[in-house]
């Protein structure tokens, strides 16, 4: 099953300095259909204004991926951490215990990320953070992971989950396959691009809610960035 979540109906709320648009309930968006899908509890698709961000504030106990779409986010953690993550690159926090963190833009232009958390498969475990860079053409015409639970994944961030989040580019007119394996559940979002997933139309930052199937392919309708997150059910 494929499921089309147009992105013109997702939930959200435009702050000024931040539009958020939600695929899952979040904050003061609530779908009771849309609590999560599998382990993915949120996918906010936020464009945040130059020389902004979010003062520091607490998480605890949730995987938290950033991928950066466009300009640039500056983090700060109550750990020590800082980094600055780019277009096209990664970062990671495991909230694990508790922690205290700030993201700035603190670019000139806008700054476009999918900020993703997927439940744990744990509690109260150390919390940390990391950040790599992942070069587009590396994952031309192909599924590359980004940040991953899954045995085999080492070149990905680590994620303190039975998840996935990969990243594919993909030529106008090119197919890839994903394996996606028997009980497991995947949401696929083009960050650029149209794409179709088994013969269904997926605009540009729509969602894309996929269950019972081993695989499924992704035909690039344009040339196409997407994004993907692979969770046990």
């Amino acid at each position: 099953m494929i499921e089309r979540r147009p992105f013109a109906e997702l939930g959200g709320e435009d702050h000024g300095w931040l539009d958020a648009k939600h695929h899952f309930s979040f904050a003061g968006y609530h779908d009771p259909a849309r609590m999560h899908w599998g382990a993915l509890r949120v996918w906010n698709d936020d464009t945040i204004a130059p020389n902004t961000g979010f003062p520091p504030h607490g998480h605890a106990d949730m995987e938290i991926i950033t991928y950066v779409r466009e300009g640039a986010i500056t983090h700060e953690d109550n750990l020590g951490n800082k980094g600055r993550t780019e277009a096209g690159d990664v970062q990671v926090m495991s909230a694990g215990s508790g922690i205290r963190h700030a993201e700035y833009n603190r670019e000139p232009v806008t700054t476009r990320i999918f900020q993703i958390w997927i439940m744990p498969n744990g509690r109260g475990k150390p919390p940390a953070w990391g950040a790599k860079p992942f070069p587009k053409t590396d994952r031309a015409g192909q599924f590359v992971a980004l940040a991953s639970g899954l045995p085999g994944d080492d070149e990905a961030l680590p994620i303190r989950t039975d998840a996935r989040v990969s990243g594919a580019t993909i030529k106008a007119g090119q197919t890839t396959t994903y394996q996606l394996g028997a009980g497991r559940r995947a949401y696929l979002v083009p960050a650029e691009g149209a794409v179709e997933v088994d013969g269904v139309r997926i605009e540009t930052r729509d969602g894309a809610a996929i269950k019972d199937v081993t695989s499924f392919s992704v035909t690039a309708l344009s040339d196409a960035e997407v994004v993907l997150v692979d969770s046990a059910a």
